[in-house]
């Protein structure tokens, strides 16, 4: 096994989803990490606050010694002891720390002092994002998207997993894209949003693909915000729309945005979810009570609460179709029907699912 792995091993270290072992401070890794690292640090946020500050005040000698006396008997051994636990369950796995340098060549050694070998990523963290972002940016120059657009409720998202060569954004996002799209689980970070959309491509071998079916989306997905690049050529790709009738987009709706995120809300918080649950609706409702206005807004707002009010998730069902049934006559189907009037020359393909599958097998295969 090689004491580095360079640049050119990346793209196989992420596909393959090798474990990652980041020694870096705790406060660095939630900043941004990737889907397969575990956080088991050399210095945690205290030791490397103080490690810092001796460096800047007396050099990087004084700061290594401040290091080591903090890192010594009994807690050296400890962290040796959870090092060694990692590379036991992941054999395959290699080390980063920021840059690739002192903190990952230190647990390196005291390692390899145990008779136990772990490659180091050259240029740590700092490298790997690098090159997520340079394949985002890579990504986008293939031009190789069809954007997947159609009203609200057409099941796109749902589409996507019936195609060989897909990204689900908002499955990396964990967000459904709309005011009602958030989920009973936090969104990842940024950082991390980008990562895992560039694993995603990376496993595709988007280089190698024919086309790669996107689903139509703004520029923010929730918190989150879809890579420019990756936004940009969306903005100017070949657009498949998705043409469904009224019900069977009010019934998608509803089983998305009403019984799988009511589910998903009890599976996480037995105790509390169903003040979660209404919290989620009439929140994401409260916040385009603007573009509504206010009379609309009064009527809509009122009829969820009835919904949320009944006796039993099946019981309350016409009552969510009700209000669904309004949001997408008064709000949702107009402002699509503008967005799409100055998109029409992008527009390559018009049908139903099924229409839409039958077309896209055709085109959803390798070069």
């Amino acid at each position: 096994m090689p004491d580095q792995l360079a640049v050119t091993a990346f793209a196989d270290l992420l596909v393959n989803d090798n474990p990652l072992l980041d020694v870096r401070a705790p406060i660095e890794f939630q900043r941004g990490a990737f889907p397969c690292a575990h956080n088991i640090p050399l210095l945690e946020d205290s030791e490397r606050k103080a490690v810092g500050m001796r460096y800047k005040q007396e050099g990087q000698e004084t700061a290594i010694a401040l290091g080591e006396e903090l890192i010594s008997g009994e807690l050296r051994a400890n962290r040796i002891q959870s090092w060694l636990g990692f590379i036991k369950s992941n054999p395959c796995g290699a080390i980063y720390c920021f840059r690739g340098g002192l903190r990952s060549k230190t647990v390196q050694t005291w390692l390899a002092a145990e008779g136990v070998n772990i490659p180091i990523i050259q240029g740590g963290y700092k490298a790997l994002r690098r090159f997520s972002l340079n394949t985002l940016d890579r990504v986008s120059k293939q031009e190789k998207f069809i954007v997947i657009g159609g009203k609200t409720g057409c099941a796109k998202t749902h589409l996507l997993k019936h195609l060989n060569y897909s990204i689900d954004l908002e499955g990396n996002a964990n967000h459904r894209g709309s005011s009602f799209g958030r989920r009973s689980l936090e969104q990842p970070n940024q950082i991390n949003f980008e990562n895992s959309l560039a694993i995603d491509f990376l496993k595709l071998k988007f280089e190698l693909v024919n086309k790669l079916f996107i689903e139509d989306e703004s520029k923010a997905i929730g918190a989150l915000s879809v890579p420019l690049v990756i936004h940009r050529q969306m903005s100017v790709s070949p657009l498949a729309i998705i043409e469904e009738s009224f019900e069977s987009r009010v019934d998608t709706i509803l089983n998305d945005y009403i019984f799988s995120n009511y589910l998903d809300y009890e599976a996480h918080d037995s105790e509390h979810f169903k003040e979660l649950f209404a919290d989620s609706l009439l929140s994401a409702l409260k916040r385009i009570r603007r573009r509504l206005g206010d009379d609309h807004y009064a009527e809509i707002n009122q009829i969820m609460k009835d919904a949320l009010a009944a006796d039993s998730l099946n019981n309350s069902a016409p009552l969510h179709r009700n209000w669904i049934s309004k949001l997408l006559n008064d709000y949702y189907d107009p402002m699509y029907e503008y967005q799409l009037e100055r998109k029409s020359h992008r527009i390559i393909f018009r049908g139903d699912k099924l229409e839409f599958l039958n077309w896209a097998k055709g085109i959803d295969k390798p070069t």
